[in-house]
């Protein structure tokens, strides 16, 4: 749910089980998003494998690059541009990808009463200079003039983008699952059903290569060398958000790099939650805005909601479940 993430890898381990009607395994690895990322195809058609691995390295790159608000590309208009180069109140033309993914996460800003705001910009870059330089922690008036963080300042029209005052957006909890999503979905269009996709905390998994299940492991936020919890299944996906790998202590008290927007401050209802459900950018999304939630609150979200679970991992280092979870354990 997520600022550009240093992706903690929250997902450690992958585990095929199953033994019949053997495949040729494909590797690749790439680096986008500040994550690294593992793409591995079954299949004994080698030669579309090779070609898949390259287009998605094209779909990675690009989504990187529209969403990157730390740096500029020749003959682009990305995040970057449209935060430091963009005028108040200048409408421009974008690539029809990035205005796709801002509009989602608009859309799910009013789905979660607020909790998903791609316009902390600004307060994300406070937070993220006291961060680097792990001394003491940002006031409260300093991130309230740090910025807008005002979403109804960010105007779409038949693909432009206005500002209307010096709001900053940031696709973090975002960019990354929707940029898997689509790669799931080119693998599937071209008939490579058989595949998994670790992208740091947002995994991806297509149907298992020996009609089999899956085995999904989640570290522990305690130990991230071990598992805490196993999950199973085929044509889904597992996300997880956590305030365990990326974050600075001062005077005993730990701030992570997920900002509520309500307090403007890191929350601290949880060590992570993990979301399953079957579409990569709404994994990505709901997992952000559950960590922004008292966990009873976000079991009650998740019951209410079609063919999603969820697991938690509480402060109190106990694990709690969404009704339905059973099904994947």
């Amino acid at each position: 749910m997520k600022q550009i993430k240093t992706l903690f890898l929250l997902i450690l381990l992958i585990i095929l089980v199953g033994c019949s009607n053997k495949v040729t395994t494909y590797n690749n690895n790439y680096f986008y998003m500040d994550t690294y990322i593992n793409v591995k195809i079954y299949s004994n058609n080698k030669n579309l494998v090779i070609k898949a691995f390259k287009e998605i390295n094209n779909i990675y790159q690009e989504y990187h690059q529209l969403s990157d608000r730390y740096q500029s590309y020749d003959n682009l208009i990305n995040l970057y541009y449209i935060n430091h180069n963009l005028d108040i109140n200048k409408e421009i033309i974008i690539n029809e990808k990035l205005y796709d993914m801002i509009k989602y996460s608009i859309d799910f800003y009013h789905k979660s009463n607020g909790l998903l705001n791609i316009a902390l910009g600004n307060v994300i870059d406070v937070w993220k200079q006291y961060r680097e330089e792990g001394i003491g922690i940002p006031t409260e008036k300093e991130l309230m003039e740090s910025g807008s963080i005002d979403i109804d300042n960010i105007i779409l029209s038949d693909k432009a983008i206005m500002k209307k005052n010096n709001i900053k957006i940031d696709l973090g909890a975002i960019a990354k699952g929707y940029a898997t999503e689509k790669v799931g979905q080119y693998l599937e269009s071209i008939g490579l059903n058989q595949y998994i996709i670790n992208a740091g905390g947002n995994v991806k998994v297509g149907s298992h290569y020996q009609d089999d299940n899956y085995t999904i492991g989640v570290e522990d936020p305690n130990d991230t060398t071990e598992i805490y919890q196993v999950i199973k299944g085929n044509n889904m996906v597992v996300v997880t958000s956590g305030g365990y790998e990326r974050f600075y202590e001062y005077k005993g008290q730990k701030y992570h790099h997920i900002i509520d927007p309500n307090t403007l401050f890191p929350p601290q209802y949880m060590q992570a939650v993990t979301v399953i459900c079957d579409n990569s950018a709404y994994g990505d999304a709901l997992s952000t805005i559950l960590f922004l939630m008292p966990i009873e609150t976000g079991i009650n979200y998740i019951n209410n909601l079609d063919n999603v679970e969820a697991v938690w991992y509480g402060l109190d280092n106990q694990i709690y479940y969404s009704e339905g979870f059973d099904k994947y354990a």
